[in-house]
């Protein structure tokens, strides 16, 4: 497993007993706005009652988070965003995702989400779970999403433009991706699990070296997975995956992640994790494979993707 890049501990990034939290800012990718390297993660939203979502993006505005990542098949989680959104929209990075491949589709799928969140712009409209050899021919195609995207871009509805995925294969599949468009982002799993894939390893970081070089930002996710649900497991799930909960365990896997410099963190699915996730972000110091290897063990972490065996969600 090949480990982070670590970056070092600013003063500035450390929090004393009453402070406000302070997660790091860095620009994303090249789109001019500087990005709390925690994203929120609006799939939170998608079930909450809206005073349980109200609450929790209270807890995020708190925190100082400036970037919101949702998708239309968020359950209502862009509609729970809506009375936000009228008091603070110009404070945040937008972004949300489509995943419809045909341009009528994208088209329909883009204004439904400009009507849902009651905005008039999209910061950034991402394809989302873009997997496959065949989804990328139907993007790419005449009549596609692509040309669907661009034309919103023409318009003024959408800002940029992205492209996301899980599975052992998204790294290589953004890469081909890349290589006929210039997206502005890209977001994929990141977790060392995950990274003990030799194959995905290499392909990760050749992604990542493209997206440094180009500044196309690079969003992670899945980064506090422990595993699939086990069977016979009853615990409340909040995710389609059970998360790291273990408080020193989570706060590693996260400064696991933030310890390779110009990466961001979509925050989990689970509401409940939010404030230790961001507590985490907001103290970031590096952290050694040995550290993580016993985590791994002690919390009998188990990979979400197995390659050829179980891709999907």
């Amino acid at each position: 497993m090949t480990p982070p890049a670590l970056v070092p501990v600013h003063a500035s990034l450390r929090i004393g007993f009453g402070e406000t939290p302070m997660i790091q800012t860095i620009p994303f990718g090249h789109t001019g706005h500087d990005s709390t390297r925690l994203l929120f993660g609006a799939a939170a939203l998608g079930g909450m009652r809206q005073d349980k979502a109200d609450a929790t993006l209270t807890i995020m505005r708190d925190a100082g988070i400036n970037h919101i990542d949702v998708a239309a098949s968020y359950g209502e989680a862009e509609i729970r965003l809506a009375s936000f959104l009228q008091d603070y929209r110009r404070e945040y990075f937008l972004a949300t995702k489509t995943g419809d491949r045909t341009y009528d589709g994208a088209k329909a799928s883009i204004e439904r989400s400009l009507r849902r969140m009651q905005v008039e712009q999209l910061d950034l409209i991402q394809f989302h779970n873009l997997a496959t050899d065949r989804e990328i021919d139907q993007v790419f195609a005449t009549d596609g999403a692509l040309r669907a995207a661009t034309k919103a871009k023409e318009e003024g509805l959408v800002r940029f433009i992205g492209v996301t995925g899980h599975g052992t294969r998204i790294a290589e599949m953004h890469l081909k991706s890349l290589s006929q468009f210039d997206f502005d982002s890209v977001l994929l799993p990141y977790n060392p699990m995950l990274m003990r894939d030799d194959t995905y390893a290499e392909e990760f970081e050749t992604l990542y070296e493209k997206c440094r070089e180009d500044q196309i930002a690079m969003q992670t996710i899945k980064s506090i997975a422990r595993r699939r649900w086990q069977e016979g497991d009853t615990s409340p799930r909040f995710s389609w995956y059970e998360p790291i909960r273990e408080e020193e365990a989570l706060r590693r896997a996260v400064h696991w992640v933030l310890s390779r410099e110009g990466v961001f963190l979509n925050t989990s699915s689970d509401a409940s994790l939010l404030p230790a996730i961001i507590e985490a972000a907001s103290d970031i110091y590096p952290i050694t494979n040995e550290d993580i290897e016993g985590d791994l063990q002690s919390q009998a972490a188990e990979p979400l993707f197995v390659r050829g065996v179980q891709d999907n969600v």
